[in-house]
């Protein structure tokens, strides 16, 4: 027991140290500072700054927009969660990655692909969209649909049959079945999945960086402004503890709403549909098609003249280093795989062993506190991660402003609560008594790893890689503060080329976003693959 107990030790001091320096000590440093005025401890005048009239225009606007594109997700995303999970047909599995990559696609990609959409001269300019906040809204919908899919799906696929028969037994009609069993029963789903969503929604920061502009901002990019335009710290922090605090509250509130799935239940088997489901398929019809139009939008843009005709132009000049660019935009993409392989590594040695720790049999509070510090991450602005990154990691011992690694660093950061959220349910899964047999029949531990916890989350283990790859590829906030100018990834080489006015500038965008969309759902369509 004492050897169990120093080893777990062990295993939990490296990723806690890990987590300590290159997570809390950067947030601690960059929020520390805005509190500090003149060498003295100011939280009054911190707080003053959410008193200031823009601040709370802000405030406003993220909550609002957040709330109102989570409603639009959960209206979209509950009938497609149904007819992915619960029915059967040609195609279902492609259309389950198809719905998940927007989720992974790089938030300036997304961005890009709706400013074509809804231009004046876009498939949608009609609407006179381009450059409102319904823009905005209908942007942070597309984005994070995929998490109530996902989520929804996961509740649905293993809620007990048997309750749904009893009650069709009894003379229930379909409908009765569904709003007196089913939505109850899925309740805690749906609320769980609507918290993260309004997390993600609320943190977003490329979507609006690109498609608001000076004229709407979200707390995250208001800290990206006030950073590196305003040099305001004081500000800066301000928000960030209040960012930290609320969403803080939510992590906590979509973990209260998880459930543990009885082991005795009986799951229902996708089945054919039938005449019934007509009205839910054509709507999630509706849905994929409206997920898929803006990236085909983006695709036909790239390859239009400005004449109307069809060019190849933009793609060829993906290789050319613009007088104005550090690196070609293949280049950019080189570097972005590059950084994500090594961020990807790193995530998936501290969340493996992390979800090793949390997943195992007894352990009590701490595992629980544990499993809550990891996922800190998604409840801290990037930005503000990044920023303290440059603010905190400058001096010795810890001087890695020139480093290589500072950037995969900061992506590992991103993608590590991910990796853990998808290794460790198939962990906790595992039975400890197969553990124990095996160990009681002469495995050692490295052995017991081997073939028993291996032989079941080997899949788990590619799909959370496969996820961590596709996030670091994507990532932007933190990354615009880290990267070093002569090795820019493409999500950096994309918002510069289309913040600026030269058309041929932001037809070679178009044409990265469109290379980068691509590889991400090449990457997330072998994750479905995978996927157990």
């Amino acid at each position: 027991m004492t050897w169990r107990r120093s080893s777990t030790a062990l295993l939990a001091a490296v990723p806690v140290a890990v987590l300590a320096v290159f997570f809390v000590y950067p947030v601690v440093g960059m929020v520390g500072r805005g509190f500090v005025v003149d060498g003295r401890f100011a939280p009054d005048d911190v707080l003053a700054v959410l008193a200031r009239p823009r601040t709370l225009r802000v405030l406003w606007f993220t909550v609002w927009s957040a709330g109102l594109a989570t409603l639009v997700c959960v209206l979209a995303g509950v009938p497609l969660a149904w007819a992915l999970h619960r029915l059967s047909f040609p195609g279902r599995r492609l259309l389950r990655g198809l719905v998940l990559v927007p989720f992974v696609l790089p938030t300036v990609v997304v961005g890009v692909a709706f400013g074509q959409l809804l231009a004046p001269a876009g498939w949608l300019g009609f609407l006179h969209l381009q450059g409102t906040a319904v823009a905005i809204v209908l942007a942070l919908a597309f984005f994070n649909v995929s998490v109530v899919v996902r989520t929804v799906g996961s509740f649905w696929e293993d809620l007990d049959v048997r309750r749904e028969e009893a009650a069709a037994a009894l003379g229930a009609t379909p409908w009765q079945v569904l709003r007196t069993v089913t939505l109850p029963t899925l309740l805690p789903g749906v609320v769980g999945a609507a918290t993260v969503v309004f997390l993600f929604c609320s943190t977003s920061f490329g979507v609006v960086l690109t498609m608001g502009g000076l004229r709407y901002a979200n707390v995250e990019t208001e800290i990206y402004l006030l950073t590196t335009q305003e040099l305001d710290l004081r500000g800066a922090a301000a928000l960030s503890v209040l960012q930290l605090l609320v969403l803080t509250a939510l992590l906590a509130l979509a973990h209260l709403t998880g459930r543990a799935v009885p082991v005795d239940r009986v799951r229902a088997r996708p089945r054919r549909p039938r005449r019934g489901d007509l009205l839910a398929l054509g709507w999630s019809a509706l849905v994929v098609a409206a997920l898929l139009l803006p990236m085909l939008a983006l695709v036909v843009r790239s390859l239009a003249t400005a004449g109307g005709g069809w060019t190849l132009e933009h793609y060829r000049a993906l290789g050319h280093v613009s007088a104005a660019l550090p690196a070609s935009a293949l280049t950019g993409l080189s570097n972005s795989a590059q950084i994500a392989l090594v961020a990807t590594a790193l995530s998936m040695l501290l969340g493996v062993a992390v979800a090793g720790l949390v997943t195992r049999p007894g352990g009590g509070r701490w595992r629980s506190v544990l499993d809550g510090a990891f996922m800190l991450p998604l409840g801290v602005s990037a930005v503000t991660l990044g920023f303290g990154f440059l603010v905190t990691l400058d001096h010795p011992p810890l001087d890695l402003r020139a480093s290589p690694w500072l950037v995969p660093i900061a992506q590992a950061m991103v993608a590590l609560p991910l990796v853990v959220r998808t290794v460790a349910p198939v962990l906790r899964a595992v039975d400890d008594r197969q553990r124990q047999a095996a160990a009681s029949l002469g495995a050692g531990p490295l052995r017991v790893l081997l073939t028993v916890d291996l032989a079941v989350a080997w899949r788990p283990l590619l799909a959370a890689a496969g996820f961590a790859f596709a996030v670091s590829l994507g990532e932007f906030g933190a990354t615009s503060f880290v990267v070093r100018e002569t090795t820019p990834t493409l999500p950096v080489l994309i918002y510069r080329l289309i913040s600026r006015p030269d058309a041929g500038d932001v037809g070679t965008a178009l044409a990265a976003s469109v290379v980068l969309a691509v590889a991400t759902a090449l990457v997330m369509l072998c994750v479905e693959r995978v996927r157990p």
